[in-house]
């Protein structure tokens, strides 16, 4: 007889007395047990395997073979199945008197103590253990095999790998388990990644810009993630075997920077408005880690840190004076030859330039961007390869500068090369979270746009332009209506600038004034500041731009209309023209209209001559690459930027209007290009009717060329290639 079982199952002989009573069937010989540790009688077992025999039991057991999951064992071929006993087996089976001895443990009833007290630590600490087991089996297999892939990717630096998993699988992920929800906590996923600190960090920047992204942060969340970016930054500036052995993507670490901004300056809008907070919100503001989490003082500190830790300020200044690149590495030290910092370095210029454009310094904006350019938005070569939204954020940020410093023909440009860019390369652009994002920038751009041209009309790119006039052509032409269009001035301002902030918080220290800022005063209190001054006082940064920006476009209300009339005439008498105009304006209010309008055509530029000229005339200088005076963004001089022109003479006003010739240098690439695509399809198709040769090439499935290929029929692989501006 063999008998199978499972390796964990410990098997125990017993000798079982023989019976009293003469009729049994086991009356003449003992009985074997066979016990196994899962008996379910005393010995608290699950199994129980008798063997029995009748008057010839052989007594010895031979054990044939023995391994992890069989026991061979061989008895008598006399014995009885266990199945095929007699009934009355099982009776007597329970008349066996099996001495169990069941020992004595001291202190047993320690814990029928109702006063025993318990390390509340340890508790606590086994009831986490827990909780975060119990969080960990919740998370699907997929995510946690993609976590530790993620981990394994980062430890190896293997950008391929975590370029990867960074923009597409996180990506794919949330859009399939969390489009609603959080991603686990670093807590619950560190034993994935056997408690990698470093990769926690990066970890939780990915699930606090998912929470701003997706979600709505908590007062918590906020409080935290200035905490982990603290620590990130600190890791990246304060280590002390010199440069991190860590490698990123440029895509990420951008990521990186412009959401370190998004948070800051999300936080910073949170903060101004007191009146919505609870009281826990408002002990929190108020406290001394309150008052410095997400300050300005540490987000400007991060990023001049940066800077100079990288020393890209250096690498740039070499690489434009065509410094060889063992001697910029000489110059740039050993951070500036990590990849890592050079990116952060350069990326943290963009950054300064936002966060200045936030504050309201667009002059100071402007200057931090001398070295680093505009990049390829205005033509200029990048250093090296950035990603999309970089170059957006660019432009539209310096645009912004150059519109609030009433350079409009900069905004314009500025705002041009980046849209036509944008329109050309949209086809290659990640499907990223920031995609949404970089097509409302570029809305943005156009709203913005819209804007330069009422308040100095020039002369655009004929693609983009055209796109302005679709968006936003019924608001120009409201806008042109002077006064009546100050209402679609501001709306499409607040639409269309950046969300505007303070760097003073409210007094959340001090109760009473902020319950004053929370229920300012009524006019006429006699507390009341704006009693004597008779306007409120503005406390919203945006609201305090748009007034400044409102009030240069109601000095300009008249000169719509006086642009109308002067280009009816060559020469007119001012009393003529003040009959022309509405009932109660006299000659004088007039001449002061006409040096308002004089005054609108000329503006501090960096394009020389008339606005859309192609090369500067005085150094030569592309346009595309910002073509000035010099090396400074905020360089530039007067130049007229009105194509209409006016001298007064006594009362006679004498009127020449400049024409601009049409380019035709895009419009001749476009119809290149499209000709010569023509002209391939027409060479690569056969003709109508005809059939091929013998031998000869025919198309194959989807268009492509099977057998011989003729060489004078063959569509053009190589050769010219028009491109635009240029022939490659």
């Amino acid at each position: 007889m063999t008998m199978h079982c499972p390796p964990s199952h410990l098997l125990i002989l017993i000798k079982l007395p023989s019976p009293s009573a003469p009729n049994h069937s086991m009356a003449s010989c003992g009985s074997t047990m066979l016990l196994d540790r899962s008996s379910c009688i005393v010995l608290g077992l699950d199994r129980i395997a008798i063997s029995t025999c009748a008057c010839e039991f052989d007594q010895e057991l031979k054990i044939l073979h023995f391994a992890s999951t069989t026991i061979e064992v061989t008895m008598s071929a006399q014995r009885v199945a266990l199945w095929a006993a007699e009934p009355d087996l099982d009776d007597d089976i329970n008349d066996v008197d099996i001495p169990l001895t069941i020992p004595s443990y001291q202190n047993a009833d320690l814990y029928d103590d109702p006063n025993l007290q318990l390390e509340e630590s340890a508790l606590l600490a086994a009831q986490a253990q827990i909780a975060q087991q119990t969080a960990l089996a919740q998370i699907p297999d997929v995510v946690k095999r993609f976590i530790v892939h993620f981990h394994q990717a980062v430890l190896d630096n293997n950008l391929q790998e975590i370029t990867l998993a960074y923009e597409s699988g996180w990506n794919r992920l949330t859009e399939k388990f969390y489009a609603r929800t959080e991603w686990p906590e670093a807590e619950i996923i560190a034993p994935l990644v056997n408690d990698d600190q470093i990769f926690l960090i990066l970890y939780r920047e990915l699930y606090y810009r998912h929470v701003y992204s997706r979600l709505q942060p908590d007062i918590d969340d906020r409080f935290h993630s200035y905490e982990n970016s603290c620590e990130l930054f600190n890791y990246l500036l304060n280590s002390d075997g010199g440069p991190v052995p860590l490698s990123l993507p440029a895509q990420w670490l951008w990521d990186i920077i412009d959401e370190f901004i998004y948070q800051f300056q999300s936080f910073a809008l949170y903060r101004s408005r007191p009146a919505n907070k609870t009281d826990e919100e408002l002990t929190m503001l108020g406290s001394e880690g309150g008052a410095q989490a997400w300050s300005s003082y540490s987000v400007l500190n991060v990023l001049y840190s940066l800077i100079q830790k990288s020393r890209v300020n250096e690498w740039l200044k070499a690489r434009a004076e065509g410094k060889s690149e063992e001697e910029i590495d000489e110059i740039v030290g050993e951070y500036g030859t990590k990849p890592l910092y050079r990116q952060l370095g350069y990326f943290s210029f963009i950054g300064l330039l936002r966060v200045h454009v936030l504050l309201g310094d667009f002059t100071l904006a402007l200057k931090v961007m001398d070295n680093a350019g505009l990049g390829l938005c205005v033509g200029e070569k990048a250093p090296f390869t950035a990603p999309t939204a970089a170059h957006v954020s660019t432009a539209y940020h310096a645009g912004v500068c150059y519109l609030m410093l009433r350079r409009f023909t900069d905004a314009a440009r500025v705002f041009t090369g980046c849209l036509n860019w944008v329109m050309r390369a949209r086809q290659y652009h990640t499907r990223s979270y920031q995609y949404d994002q970089i097509n409302k920038t570029a809305d943005r751009m156009y709203a913005l746009l819209a804007l330069c041209q009422t308040l100095a009309p020039t002369r655009l790119d004929d693609n983009v332009i055209n796109v302005v006039r679709e968006k936003y052509g019924d608001q120009m032409t409201r806008m042109g209506r002077s006064e009546e269009g100050l209402s679609t001035f501001e709306e499409i301002f607040l639409y269309a600038c950046p969300k505007f902030i303070t760097a003073n918080p409210p007094p959340y220290d001090d109760p009473n004034a902020l319950a004053l800022l929370i229920n300012p005063p009524t006019p006429s209190s006699p507390t009341s500041s704006s009693a004597t001054s008779g306007t409120p006082a503005i406390t919203d940064p945006t609201q305090r731009h748009l007034r400044a920006l409102s009030a240069h476009y109601l000095a300009l209300s008249p000169v719509p209309t006086l642009r109308s009339l002067l280009k009816l005439y060559t020469s007119l008498d001012a009393r003529k023209l003040t009959g022309f105009l509405d009932a109660g304006v006299d000659d004088e209010e007039v001449l002061s209209w006409m040096m308002v309008m004089k005054n609108a055509g000329r503006c501090v530029g960096r394009v020389r001559g008339a606005a859309g000229a192609d090369k500067d005339e005085k150094n030569g200088a592309s346009v595309a690459n910002g073509g000035s005076t010099g090396n400074s963004l905020l360089d530039g001089e007067w130049m007229s930027i009105s194509d209409l022109n006016f001298v007064i003479d006594e009362n006679m006003i004498h009127i020449a209007e400049s024409t601009v010739g049409r380019r035709y240098a895009g419009w001749f690439i476009r119809n290149s290009e499209h000709a010569a695509r023509v002209l391939d399809g027409l060479r690569a198709s056969p003709l109508p009717g005809s059939l091929p040769p013998p031998g000869a090439r025919t198309q194959g499935k989807g268009g492509e060329p099977k057998g011989d290929t003729s060489k004078d029929t063959a569509p053009r692989t190589s050769g010219q290639k028009v491109a635009w501006s240029k022939v490659v």
